[in-house]
């Protein structure tokens, strides 16, 4: 880890010039002291970096110096092929592989091609943390530790421990049999089988994991997106499903079917409104979904579903009828 940031400390240099000690540990995810410490471990083996004093001072390398250090390494290189998107990266435990990658990249290039390859991608931004509404877009966090653990299994064929946290259960350790990984709207899922039986995990309830030297007991080849498709079919018409009609305002409708499981039907209502009639996963996820579009949407059926809702916001009315 230490050999792979020191490459990157010297590809930074190389690409920006000159950067002060906290520009390089907010760029590196390290202290200031750390970055310190690889400054001196980089001049005692003989790589030409110095210090510049004053207001606009920081590190830098003699000019000319080149390095032969452009070889990437196995995560680098996965991460450059999942690198469509930048949050997927992040999701698998990636982002500082791709980061290091992306340094190799541009250190590898002709020097004018380096520099219009920088000036092009300050003129393009892929994902943005907010949308123009300045809502913040969330993404789950998923500690480094625990996704390159499983990361290593999915890869070696190895079977998984993992503690896992389901939704309103207590956290558990259970063992599976690993299949592959797979993020959907910043959410990262790890399915697998467990004795024998189809599972899906989402990453951020895994609060610990453990590779295990026992093979996997899986076939030798998947289809990742038949197996996501297959279990998405499974969970829209099994379980606790609800099924709601809803009108709803057109500006809204992408985000009522971005939570829905699925769109039943369709058709223009009156109002200039839309009718659909879109499934859940229970009635707990209908219902958070409809108090999410407020009075832009409309749940018309089933009735117990609008009767939480008008209970739920006559509770809010009340709350605030009287200033305190």
């Amino acid at each position: 880890m230490r050999a792979d940031r020191l490459v990157s400390l010297v590809l930074l240099l190389r690409r920006h010039g000159r950067l002060s000690a906290t520009a390089l540990a907010r760029e590196l995810e390290v202290s200031t002291r750390t970055v310190l410490r690889d400054i001196d471990a980089l001049s005692a083996a003989g790589v030409p970096v110095y210090a510049e004093r004053g207001r606009h001072g920081g590190f830098a390398l003699l000019p000319g110096f080149r390095t032969e250090l452009t070889g990437l390494s196995h995560d680098e290189a996965l991460a450059l092929l999942i690198a469509g998107s930048r949050r997927g990266a992040q999701a698998f435990g990636l982002g500082s592989a791709l980061a290091s990658a992306v340094l190799k990249v541009v250190d590898a290039l002709p020097e004018k091609d380096r520099t219009t390859a920088a000036d092009a991608a300050r003129r393009l931004l892929v994902d943005p943390g907010t949308d123009l509404l300045a809502r913040r877009l969330e993404t789950e966090e998923v500690p480094d530790t625990v996704v390159s653990e499983i990361r290593r299994a999915v890869f070696a064929g190895h079977r998984l421990r993992i503690h896992y946290a389901a939704a309103d259960r207590e956290p558990a350790w259970r063992t599976v049999d690993p299949i592959g990984l797979v993020t959907v709207r910043d959410q990262g899922y790890l399915l697998a089988t467990r004795s024998g039986a189809d599972r899906t995990y989402r990453l951020s309830r895994v609060l610990a994991a453990e590779e295990l030297d026992e093979p996997a007991r899986r076939p030798e080849r998947v289809d990742l997106d038949l197996a996501w498709q297959e279990r998405s079919t499974r969970l829209r018409t099994g379980g606790d499903q609800v099924t709601v009609l809803v009108r709803v305002d057109p500006a809204r409708r992408e985000e009522l079917v971005g939570t829905a499981l699925a769109v039943l039907s369709e058709e223009a209502d009156a109002d200039d409104r839309l009718r659909l009639e879109v499934a859940f996963q229970d009635a707990r996820h209908a219902e958070w979904a409809l108090w999410q579009l407020a009075t832009d949407a409309e749940a018309l059926a089933p009735q117990w579903l609008r009767t939480s809702l008008r209970d739920r916001a006559a509770a809010i009315a009340a709350c605030y009828g009287e200033f305190p």
